[in-house]
């Protein structure tokens, strides 16, 4: 069953190629949506896929890539939108 998530990460997420490996990730996982930086230095995630891979992803974004530290990732389910491939919004 699909489902979507909004995800929130707070930290030193932005500068360290957070959205890029999030891309990656999703990629592998087969997941569709979106990544952005948002103005208050989080980055902010539109996901949509089988529960069993948001949850990886998630798992994954509390960790985050090589330079970042992640402080919080909060997330909540939403209604579908039927993304048709994963993008870095800018």
């Amino acid at each position: 069953m699909l489902k979507h998530y909004k995800i929130t990460i707070t930290g030193k997420v932005q500068g360290v190629w957070y959205r890029k490996n999030t891309l990656n990730k999703t990629k592998e996982l087969n997941i569709k949506g979106f990544v952005k930086n948002l103005d208050n230095g989080d980055v902010y995630i539109e996901a949509e896929g089988h529960e069993n891979e948001l949850n990886t992803l998630l798992d994954w974004c509390a960790k985050g890539p090589e330079f970042s530290k992640v402080d919080t990732v909060c997330f909540k389910e939403s209604d579908l939108e039927y993304f048709e491939h994963f993008e870095i919004l800018h």
